[in-house]
């Protein structure tokens, strides 16, 4: 039975005619009516009876795909193989690969690169094993682990419907970072296992990337990570996000004349980024911070059985306010959502301090779309593509990965998050600051090198780095 992807404008089309119940030009005019227009015809086999095609069709909207689909299949003797777009071409074979870095070419190259000679690399690295930096890939290889239970938006999809998602991880390390990662996709939800299996890895990469896990395990894994290895491990579900909201509200701040130490900031979703958001602004010098999940307020009157929430009780909402999200948002400076789409009204900005701070970064729908705001706010950031000020964590971890590989920091911690927040926000001069432009786009190249440059002297001087790069 073919798959249908509804999200392309050219699909690729093999369909399977017999040739003694209909001819060609049936499957073409099908197509035309349907809304396709038959821009290339490759043959991919043929014989007396049956011929198999590839079709490239321009389609006028996505639904289109779905109708195609269903007026081919209605004509007697023809089957349609398959359909694809060009997201799932794009994604045949995976879309990462390894490559040698020399040709093995004759037999002494083989003896160096294996057999007999590798030995003596062996030997050197179990006399030393700190040479494992410096003789093998490690310097400048993260695993990117995912055990697949929190996936985008799509939520618990398993390891093997997460790997297109870690390997396109892989490729932005690589592309922005020049750093080789590789996807490790785990079929367990096991929190023990997790660990077990990240730790058992570890020899062979410099540090450790946790990508889509799970709320809460996902904190008790990163910190054991943390506390057992003696290589960084990131969660960029949380510090990336984290990074980059910070580094956006910095600017934020900057153009409405206000002090992270004076403004009220309500967070909307305490989840693993929200948490971590938190935690950066607490580490930024916020002094009044509230947040706000289904059950309302979280109060340091209340005891919670999650233990991240009870945390979050009593480092946070120093007013002791109660009630929902309405009582937390009346005269906030700020507000920073990463919850659920349509949650946050036009007439709650209202109730907001003069000049409100939006972040509104829930994904696919934010909770308030900017155009419904715009007018009220004095700056508001999403975390879509399609609207300025998007909050994207391909600003962070490539930079930060850079610059803790360089030095061979231990892990990354606290005062490097926040100099690679500062040094995002850095990247726009004041006489480019704007409230459509307070996060420099995922392709500007200064990012990376200021991010990298200040996340190193950040773990130098926290005592962290293990060795002092060359710049």
């Amino acid at each position: 039975m073919r798959n249908v992807p509804l999200d392309g404008k050219t699909v690729i089309l093999r369909i399977e005619l017999d040739t003694q119940k209909v001819f060609f030009g049936a499957a073409a005019t099908a197509i035309e009516r349907a809304g396709g227009d038959i821009i290339a015809i490759d043959v991919i086999q043929t014989g007396r009876d049956r011929t198999v095609r590839d079709l490239t069709v321009k389609v006028s909207e996505a639904a289109t795909n779905e109708r195609i689909a269903k007026a081919l299949e209605e004509l007697p003797g023809i089957r349609l193989i398959n359909i694809s777009d060009r997201t799932f071409l794009l994604h045949l074979g995976g879309k990462i690969s390894v490559q040698p870095k020399t040709p093995i070419q004759n037999r002494d190259d083989l003896s160096r690169v294996y057999t007999p000679e590798v030995a003596r690399v062996c030997n050197a690295i179990f006399e030393d094993p700190s040479k494992a930096y410096t003789l093998t890939i490690k310097r400048n290889t993260v695993a990117v682990v995912s055990d697949g239970t929190a996936v985008l938006g799509l939520g618990d999809i398993g390891p093997y419907a997460a790997m297109p998602v870690m390997e396109g991880k892989a490729m932005l390390f690589k592309q922005f970072a020049d750093v080789d990662a590789f996807p490790i996709c785990l079929d367990t939800h096991d929190t023990e296992g997790i660990i077990a299996a990240v730790k058992a890895i570890a020899p062979g990469f410099g540090g450790i990337n946790l990508e889509d896990i799970s709320s809460p395990r996902c904190f008790e894994i990163e910190q054991r990570l943390r506390d057992e290895l003696d290589i960084p491990v990131f969660h960029d579900d949380q510090h990336g996000t984290a990074v980059v909201l910070y580094a956006g509200l910095l600017n934020a701040l900057k153009l409405t004349g206000r002090n992270i130490a004076d403004a009220r900031i309500v967070v909307c979703g305490i989840g693993a980024a929200g948490t971590a958001c938190t935690k950066m602004l607490l580490a930024g010098g916020a002094q009044h911070v509230v947040g706000v999940d289904r059950e309302g307020i979280i109060c340091r009157d209340h005891h919670y059985p999650n233990g991240m929430w009870q945390w979050y009780a009593e480092h946070t909402n120093d007013e002791r306010m109660n009630g929902g999200l309405a009582e937390a948002l009346k005269d906030a400076d700020v507000f920073i959502g990463l919850s659920a789409g349509g949650i946050l009204k036009r007439e709650l900005v209202m109730s907001m301090a003069p000049d409100p701070i939006v972040f509104a970064m829930a994904n696919p729908e934010p909770e308030i779309r900017p155009e419904t705001a715009e007018d009220i706010v004095a700056v508001i950031a999403t975390g879509r593509s399609d609207y300025p000020n998007q909050i994207n964590n391909v600003l962070c971890f490539p930079g930060i990965f850079r610059g803790a590989l360089d030095c061979r920091a231990s892990c990354i911690n606290e005062p490097m998050k926040l100099a690679a927040a500062e040094a995002i926000a850095s990247v726009i001069s004041p006489d480019e600051l704007s409230p459509l432009y307070i996060i420099p786009s995922v392709f500007n190249q200064r990012v990376v090198e200021e991010v990298r440059r200040r996340v190193v002297q950040a773990a130098i001087d926290s005592g962290v780095a293990r060795r002092t790069p060359r710049e």
